[in-house]
This record gives structure tokens, C-alpha cells and sequence, in this order.
């Protein structure tokens, strides 16, 4: 019964479960819903349960703001679960927004992207916890496939594509051919280590601590991966740690590029073994067509060339790069029947 209200009401929704942002697809209507992936709860009094009092960026805006009681957490980490309850709470606060005003007994089938190389009990988790939210039918796909499919790649050809997908906690490339992916490489370090690299920088550098926020202001305003002329600068505001007392201290983006080069260089030396691994005719038709660079991290600053540069071949930064995910995960819904050979589990389920 659940499945034929899913079929005839449309509640098809695909889900980009990333570590620091979560999107969500609706077929038919598009990307409805990009927020953190950020839950925050409260200990109630009798019992030691918890309460959640927001989510999404409601839930973000209260880091390191809470107080005793309440508490503001990333239930996912380096791209896997690392709270199931509340990433449980985190799909069905998503869900109960894609219904809309459709009817409540309508369960939708969902198709969660995660990283291409987790493990079969980590795939296993997101699947419950997505069972679990009121999916009747929960489907998982790799992330790199996801996001080629989005880019417009021509995965289903015998011809070798290459995609850098850079989010919050992980960092994957992929060589693809034939529908499938022939090389996988990747890192857990990400938006979320750059983010630390630039508050222990500033820690050490000018005992100045900062919040996790701040840091990734600091990022996304400063940040590159190549000299820039002129080099920025930016106020930083946070906490005098000899003192105790507010403290604001000027920042350049020399500075923060060279607490973030250790990072830069992980990645690099991912994207070369890759390479490095792929058989020479794919690595033909790389040169020929270059890389495509998605997810957030995309958006830094020089990072694009700073790669092309590392590895002798074009890298091009696709046209939206925060949704490249959900939209390739809004093309397997779109063609669900045609697109199962993608997906990587399957586990169906009444709720």
C-alpha cells in the first residue's frame, strides 16, 4: 500500500546526506531543501533522554552558543554516521519537509548518496536510519557517481571520466566508465580540517580562539590555494586566550593558505595515485576531457588550478557545485527502473 501511494503521489526524494550540508530532491519540484546537517538537542530532566529543539541552519546558528543542557552537534562525520539517533532525526525532519502538504500516509522511496568507499555496516546504518525516518523503500548510491551523473558525464560510455568531489568530510576522486566506477581514492579530510587547520593556526599563531563558524567565514572569505594579487586580509574575532577577554586580530589569507597547505597537498597526492592507477586508455580520454572539481571545497579560491597544475590536466569547477550530488540523485529518481545498476544497496521496507 505505502509503495503504490509512493507511485502514484510521486514521493520520490533523493538526498545528499553530507557532513556538513544535507540536500534534498523531490521528483518533479527540484532541490527543495539545502541546510546544515546540524541537529541540536536538549537533555530533559527525568529519564536522560534527549529532546530536539532545532535542525538545519536553525541548528547551526546555536554552535557554540548553547547553554548547559543543550547541545549542537554534526551527526555525521568524515561522510559517515557518527549519531544515528539524531542522523535519524536529521532524514525525518527532510522527509516531513518533502511531503509537504501531500498526505502523511504516502512513505516515499529515497536515494541517499554516500562516499564511494564506506563500508557495507556504514551503508547498512544510513539505510536503517533512512527506514527508520519513514522511507518505505531506501536505496544508496556513491557519491562520485551521484555527482557525475549530475555533472552531465558520460558515465554509461566505454570512455574514462574524472570527478573531484570535495564536501565537508571527505575528499573522493573516481574514474568512471561503463556506468560503474574503475578507480576510487579518497581522504577524510575536507571543508571540516580545513576549518581546524584555521582555528589551531590562529590558536598558535596569535592565541586568538575562534569557533568552528568563524572559521569557516574566515575560509570561504580568505581562503586559496594560490598566491593572489593583492593578497586579502580579514578581522577576526574571538577569544584572547591569555586573558580571557574578547580579542580581535587582523588575518591574511597568506596565513590561512599556509595552514591549509597540508591539507591541499593530501588531496593532491589522492587525485596523483588515482591517476596513477588508471589504465592508460582511460587516462586518454581524461587528458582529452579533462577533470570535473565539485562540492563545496570547489569554491575556494584557486583550488581548481592549483590542481590542474599538480597533475598536468585540465580541471574545470562544474556549474553548481554544491548540488552536483543531489541533482545526479534527482536523475536516478527520474529513471529509477533504468538507473538501479548505479546503486550500490538496496534494502526495501514497509514503515
Amino acid at each position: 500500500m505505502f509503495k503504490y501511494l509512493s507511485g502514484i503521489l510521486g514521493l520520490d526524494v533523493g538526498i545528499d546526506l553530507g557532513t556538513a550540508n544535507i540536500v534534498v530532491y523531490v521528483r518533479n519540484e527540484g532541490i527543495v531543501i539545502s541546510e546544515p546537517s546540524t541537529v541540536a538537542m536538549r537533555k530533559l530532566p527525568r529519564g536522560g533522554g534527549m529532546e530536539i529543539i532545532a535542525v538545519g541552519r536553525d541548528a547551526k546558528a546555536m554552535i557554540g552558543k548553547t547553554p548547559a543542557g543543550v547541545e549542537a552537534i554534526w551527526p555525521l562525520q568524515d561522510g559517515v554516521i557518527a549519531n544515528f539517533d539524531m542522523t535519524e532525526e536529521l532524514i525525518r525532519y527532510c522527509l516531513r519537509r518533502a511531503n509537504g502538504s501531500k498526505s502523511f500516509m504516502a512513505h516515499p522511496r529515497v536515494v541517499i548518496a554516500v562516499p564511494a568507499e564506506v563500508t557495507e555496516v556504514e551503508k547498512k546504518a544510513v539505510i536503517d536510519a533512512t527506514l527508520g525516518a519513514g522511507a518505505s523503500e531506501a536505496y544508496v548510491v556513491a557519491e562520485p557517481l551521484a555527482a557525475a551523473i549530475g555533472v552531465g558525464l558520460p558515465i554509461s560510455e566505454a570512455r574514462g571520466s574524472m570527478i573531484i568531489d570535495i564536501g565537508g568530510g571527505t575528499s573522493e576522486v573516481s574514474v568512471i566508465s561503463l556506468g560503474d566506477i574503475v578507480v576510487p581514492s579518497s581522504v577524510r579530510a575536507a571543508g571540516k580540517e580545513m576549518d581546524n587547520a584555521i582555528i589551531a593556526m590562529l590558536r598558535q599563531r596569535y592565541a586568538l580562539f575562534i569557533g568552528e563558524i568563524t572559521a569557516e567565514e574566515v575560509k570561504n572569505t580568505i581562503g586559496s590555494a594560490l598566491p593572489m594579487s593583492p593578497e586579502l586580509e580579514m578581522a577576526v574575532k574571538g577569544r584572547d586566550l591569555s586573558d580571557g577577554l574578547p580579542k580581535i586580530d587582523t588575518v591574511s589569507s597568506i596565513e590561512v593558505r599556509e595552514a591549509l597547505e597540508p591539507i591541499f597537498m593530501r588531496i593532491e597526492d589522492m587525485l596523483k595515485v588515482a591517476l596513477e592507477k588508471t589504465p592508460p586508455e582511460l587516462a586518454k580520454d581524461i587528458v582529452d576531457q579533462g577533470i570535473v572539481l565539485t562540492g563545496g571545497v570547489a569554491l575556494l579560491k584557486g583550488f581548481a588550478e592549483r590542481l590542474s597544475r599538480a597533475v598536468n590536466t585540465p580541471v574545470v569547477v562544474a556549474e553548481d557545485p554544491l548540488f552536483s550530488v543531489a541533482m545526479g540523485v534527482g536523475k536516478v529518481l527520474d529513471n529509477l527502473a533504468a538507473m538501479k545498476r548505479v546503486l550500490t544497496s538496496v534494502e526495501r521496507g514497509a514503515r
